[in-house]
C-alpha cells in the first residue's frame, strides 16, 4: 500500500524513526448529538483497524525506551487516552482488544468514583438544560440560546473558554452555580471507578498519572504542583500495586499549561516519560518528559492516515 510505504520512508527503523503518539479522551457508544465530530465506537473501530495495518503500535513505555536507545521499529505509534472516562473501559477497551492494540490511559485520580471533570459539568449542564436560553449575566458569563444542538455546542464551547483558566476552586464554584441556574442535576457516572481502572490494567493496558484535579500546572506554585503530580502517582501506585512511570500534563501546551520547571519536577519524581499536547512527532534525542502528540479528527480513515503522514514529514 502506498501510504504504508510512505510512512516507512518518513519514519524508518532505528535512530531516524519519528514516534507518533495519538491522544483521545472519550469514545462514546453512539455519535454525540451536540458534538458529532467526537470519537464514537464505530469510528474508533474503523480507525483501529487502519492503525493496525499502517503502523507498528507499541505500548508507550516501550516506545519511550526504544526512542531513548534509538531502536524504534519503522512507523512506530502509540495510543493514549486522557482523564479517565468510564467509556474508556466500557467502549474503547473491547475495541482495542479486538484489534490486538495497546494504549496508555492517563488518569486524573480526583475525579474517579463518582467525580466529574469541570468541562464535562459545563457540557452536561448545557446538554440537559430545558430552558430556551441560559442567562448567566449575574455571573458575568453572558446569555446563551439553547434551542438547537448547534446552539448548545456553541454555548458549551464559549463557557469552557471562559472558565478554563480560572483558579481551581473558582472553576468548580462556577460550574456548580451554572448548573444551579440551569436547573440541572449533573451525572455521577462519566468517569471510571477505581475498579474499572484496575480492570484496564489487568487487561494489559498501561496506566499513567494525570494529576489529582487536572489543574493548569503553570499557574501553581512549586509545592502545589508537586502535590498534584506526586499525589496522583502515589494514589495509582497504591491502587495497582506497582510503580507508575508515565505522566500526561493537563491541557498540555508547553509554556502555557506547563512550564520548564514543571517538566523538571516530573523528571525529578522519577517518571520514565511524559506527554504534552504539542503537535508533531518525537525523535531520538528529544526530551522524553515532553513527548509530542497529534490526533487528526478526519472522519475518513484514509484522510486520517494521510494527515498523520503530513505530521511525520513536518517533524
Amino acid at each position: 500500500m502506498l501510504l504504508k510505504s510512505l510512512l516507512s520512508l518518513a519514519s524508518p527503523a532505528g535512530p531516524r524513526a519519528r514516534l507518533s503518539v495519538l491522544m483521545f479522551h472519550r469514545v462514546t457508544p453512539q455519535p454525540d448529538s451536540i458534538f458529532p465530530d467526537e470519537m464514537h465506537a464505530e469510528r474508533f473501530d474503523a480507525l483501529c483497524a487502519s492503525l493496525k495495518r499502517w503502523f507498528n503500535v507499541l505500548p508507550l513505555d516501550e516506545a519511550a525506551h526504544r526512542l531513548r536507545d534509538g531502536i524504534l521499529p519503522s512507523r512506530p505509534l502509540c495510543i493514549t487516552f486522557d482523564d479517565g472516562y468510564a467509556d474508556n473501559r466500557e467502549v474503547a477497551l473491547p475495541i482495542l482488544q479486538r484489534h490486538g492494540l495497546s494504549a496508555a490511559f492517563f488518569i486524573s485520580t480526583g475525579f474517579l468514583d463518582g467525580g466529574r471533570m469541570w468541562n464535562d459539568s459545563l457540557i452536561e449542564t448545557v446538554r440537559a438544560c430545558l430552558l430556551s436560553e441560559l442567562d448567566l449575566e449575574a455571573l458575568e458569563l453572558g446569555r446563551y440560546p439553547l434551542g438547537s444542538a448547534q446552539q448548545k455546542r456553541q454555548a458549551a464551547q464559549a463557557l469552557i473558554r471562559q472558565v478554563k483558566y480560572q483558579p481551581v476552586a473558582r472553576r468548580l464554584e462556577l460550574c456548580e452555580l451554572i448548573a444551579e441556574r440551569a436547573g440541572v442535576e449533573l451525572p455521577t457516572d462519566l468517569m471510571m471507578s477505581s475498579a474499572q481502572v484496575v480492570e484496564l490494567h489487568r487487561a494489559g493496558m498501561q496506566i499513567g498519572a494525570h494529576t489529582l484535579s487536572h489543574p493548569i500546572l503553570a499557574s501553581l506554585d512549586e509545592a502545589d504542583a508537586r502535590a498534584e503530580v506526586l499525589g496522583s502517582k502515589e494514589w495509582l501506585e497504591q491502587l495497582l500495586g506497582e510503580r507508575v512511570g508515565l505522566f500526561a500534563y493537563p491541557n498540555g501546551k508547553p509554556g502555557e499549561d506547563y512550564s520548564p520547571a514543571n517538566a523538571e519536577l516530573v523528571r525529578g519524581l522519577g517518571f520514565d516519560a511524559a506527554v504534552s499536547t504539542e503537535w508533531g512527532t518525537t525523535r531520538s534525542g528529544d526530551d522524553l518528559m515532553q513527548i509530542r502528540r497529534f490526533t487528526p479528527w478526519d472522519r475518513s480513515p484514509a484522510r486520517f492516515g494521510w494527515r498523520l503522514l503530513a505530521n511525520l514529514r513536518r517533524g
